[in-house]
């Protein structure tokens, strides 16, 4: 089957764009604004949010998860970041992250969607994984 690619990947200015929603994100996330986070998340029945816990389907019943999460040990230092974007209105956002006291290594990915109203996440996945043992001597 041969492959036609009728999209550019990696257009400089697309991934400038989905950098600087990424990074609001990542802002409203760790200082816990809530109106933020709502609005980055595209307004639908689906919309999914698959975290460490929980499987959430649709705005709904991620706004309800925002609402009741915990304000506190929210801060988390990210590494490994990789934005890809697939012609003009479309990315994936992957990242590690880690937290202060938390030897398990964290993982979140985004699916971002470009909207009339901007950049609006249409799918999110975290997860946790064991840190890496060192190789035996």
């Amino acid at each position: 089957m041969e492959s036609t690619q009728p999209y550019a990947i990696n257009l400089p200015d697309v991934v400038a764009e989905v950098r600087q929603a990424f990074a609001r994100y990542e802002i409203a996330l760790t200082t816990n604004q809530v109106e933020v986070l709502d609005e980055l998340f595209l307004d639908g029945p689906h919309t999914v949010r698959y975290g460490a816990t929980e499987n959430l389907v649709g705005t709904e019943a991620i706004r309800a998860f925002r609402q009741g999460r915990s304000p506190k040990n929210l801060m988390r230092s990210l590494r490994a970041t990789v934005i890809t974007t697939y012609g003009r209105d479309y990315a994936v956002a992957d990242t590690e992250f880690t937290r202060e006291g938390e030897p398990r290594i964290g993982r979140q990915s985004h699916t971002w969607l470009r909207c009339p109203q901007g950049w609006r996440i249409v799918a999110a996945h975290v997860s946790w994984m064991d840190a890496p043992k060192a190789p035996a001597a």
